[in-house]
Order: structure tokens, then C-alpha cells, then sequence
């Protein structure tokens, strides 16, 4: 109807058009044939028209080139809080902005030793501006400390989500920011500063990522696996091997079974545990080559990568350890020996 209706306001163009000013008003024929009819201002009018429509019906994007369209999601894959910052107030910005003070909003029992943390922006519509693969590093200094404490964290939340920000905060015996985190309740506060940036991601960088994981070392591949998954345009397949000491400590394992449940061709995970029950059915004891065997590409391979990220000691026997928060360090351990290239392993 639409159509019909564009078509209706540009036929009176075709009707009693002078195209002279002397001319008495009665239609002539010219050599250019049926488009005198129309003239170059009505096929111009009709044009813009039925633009509006198609723009109408698909959005603005219906009219982009492909070209056009390839540089809009490149931009918007780079600079992602640059977008939301349009829209919303991005929370941490970076650079020289500081720590900001977040006041706790909930607290959610995980299991005996972990809890999730629901920490609130200073406005409903704020995002945290954070992006993938990125961190953010608390504050903390008791009465007694003579300098305070920094540890870093991943939001377990996605990074676009308004109004709040989650994390998911296992208690470490004699870990001052951790048991710091536990004590506290609503609606005290915490000072928090970044983003932290990490391994940046962008729609089907590699074809295949394994990510090997211990404990709490599961937040960044979770934020990962968040943004590969939201996106209908990354087509990523992903493989996950995760240890943990027992059951009850395996976290987001909803998640990660959602994923299993949603992408049967794309997602797959591993568990290993330390000390399983004796209804456990899935793998035991610590990571080995006769494992990573069966789950990673071979190192000839092309368009792959591996995350690794947990405690210290798999660290060692996997990847070997960074050199520091911003440098990666020699590749050493299970990896090397197994023939892997620095470039293709990833320590967070």
C-alpha cells in the first residue's frame, strides 16, 4: 500500500507538465520518448520515495552497500563503548579517570566458598563500558594496611548490560581483597577502575578457541564465550576444558550447559575434577597431553587459538607463567612440548 501510495504522489508530475514557461499547458512529445512524462524531477521524487520506504520497512542499513556495511559493524566491533556512549553513560572510561566508588546493590550464595556480587551504577541507564576480553581491578585498604590492596576482577555480566555489574568471587584463604568482598554487605561500597584490556575480540578472529580453565580462572572465558555467543555473526566454534576440586565448585555451569544445549555444533565442555563423587561420569585428576590430545587442534593447524587462565600451578605445567600483568612471557610447559607457537596460545 505503501508503494501505491508513493506511486500516486508522483503521477501528477505526469500530468499538464509546460515544459517551457511560454508553453500553453497542452502535453508536446520530444525526442526522449515516455520519460518526458515523467520529467527528471518526478523520477528523482519517486526515487527518494520509495527509498524512504525501504528504510522504512528494513531500517537504515537496508540501503547501506555491502561495502558500507562491512565498515559499520568493523567500527562498531572496534569501538563498541564509543556506541553505548551515545546512547548511555559509560562508567569507566580508562586513561586518567581514577577509581570510582560502586555501592554493593545484592549478594548471592554460589556455594561454601563463593558468592555472586551485584554492584550498581550510579544511574539506571550507565554501562560499564568494558569490552571483550577486558577487566576491571578493585581497591582496598583496611585501618591496619599500609597500602592498600589491588586485585583484578572480569564482570560476569555482559558488558552491555544498563544499571549494574556482576562478578562471581570465590573466598582464598588469607586473601585480603577476596575476604574483603565477602564481608561485605548492601549497600556498602567498593572502589573500582578500568577497563583493564585483555585479548581484544572481534566476530570470527579465529576459527576455533580452546579454553583451558581452573577455578575462578572461568570469568574471562565466560565473558568470551558471552560475546561470541550474543553475536548471530560470530560463527567461532569453541571447546572448553575446566578443572575444578569438586562438583560444587564448578561455576557458571548453567551457563556453559546452555550453551552446550543451544550450539550442540559449535560448544563443547570438558570437566576434570580433583575429587569426584562417586556419581561423577565426566573426566578426574589434573589436565594432560593425553587430554589436550583429544580436544585441540593440531599445532599445524591454521585460524585457532588457546586461552589458558587459572592458578598458579596450572600456569606452570601448562603454559609457563606471564611475564607480568601486561607481558605474556616464553611459552613453556605441556603447550611447548606438544609443539605450539607463542602466537597461538593466549595466558590471561
Amino acid at each position: 500500500m505503501l508503494a501505491r501510495q508513493a506511486f500516486k504522489t508522483v503521477q501528477p508530475l505526469t500530468q499538464n507538465v509546460r515544459l517551457y514557461a511560454s508553453d500553453s499547458g497542452v502535453r508536446q512529445r520530444r525526442p526522449w520518448g515516455k520519460y518526458s512524462a515523467y520529467g527528471f524531477g518526478g523520477i528523482f521524487t519517486f526515487w527518494v520515495v520509495l527509498r524512504g520506504i525501504v528504510v522504512y520497512q528494513k531500517g537504515p542499513d537496508a540501503v547501506l552497500s555491502p561495502a558500507q556495511k562491512a565498515a559499520k559493524m568493523k567500527e562498531e566491533a572496534a569501538g563498541k563503548t564509543g556506541s553505548l556512549d551515545k546512547v548511555s553513560n559509560v562508567v569507566f572510561k580508562g586513561g586518567d579517570q581514577g577509581f570510582v566508588d560502586l555501592k554493593l546493590e545484592s549478594v548471592e550464595q554460589v556455594n561454601h566458598n563463593t558468592k555472586k556480587f551485584r554492584f550498581a551504577f550510579p544511574n539506571p541507564d550507565d554501562v560499564s563500558g568494558l569490552h571483550t576480553t577486558s577487566a576491571l581491578v578493585t581497591k582496598y585498604q583496611g585501618p591496619e594496611m599500609d597500602k592498600p590492596v589491588i586485585r583484578p576482577y572480569t564482570p560476569t555480566s555482559p558488558d552491555d548490560v544498563k544499571g549494574h555489574m556482576d562478578f562471581v568471587i570465590k573466598k582464598y584463604e588469607n586473601g585480603p581483597m577476596s575476604t574483603h568482598i565477602h564481608n561485605m554487605e548492601p549497600p556498602q561500597r567498593l572502589e573500582f577502575k578500568g577497563p583493564i584490556s585483555k585479548y581484544p575480540w572481534s566476530p570470527n578472529k579465529h576459527d576455533t578457541i580452546t579454553l583451558i580453565a581452573g577455578g575462578t580462572g572461568i570469568t574471562p572465558m565466560h565473558q568470551l564465550c558471552q560475546a561470541i555467543f550474543s553475536n548471530p555473526e560470530d560463527k567461532t566454534k569453541v571447546n572448553l576444558i575446566y578443572g575444578n576440586i569438586a562438583e560444587e565448585d564448578i561455576l557458571l555451569k548453567q551457563e556453559f550447559q546452555h550453551l552446550e544445549n543451544m550450539y550442540p555444533q559449535r560448544f563443547r565442555a570438558f570437566y576434570l575434577l580433583d575429587k569426584p563423587s562417586d556419581t561423577w561420569t565426566q573426566g578426574t585428576g589434573h589436565v594432560t597431553q593425553e587430554i589436550l590430545k583429544t580436544v585441540l587442534p593440531e599445532p599445524k593447524e591454521k585460524d585457532f587459538k588457546i586461552f589458558v587462565c587459572g592458578p598458579p600451578g596450572m600456569y606452570k605445567a601448562l603454559s609457563g607463567m606471564k611475564k607480568s600483568p601486561a607481558e605474556q612471557g616464553e611459552l613453556s610447559g605441556m603447550l611447548k612440548e606438544m609443539g605450539y607457537s607463542e602466537d597461538q596460545v593466549y595466558k590471561f
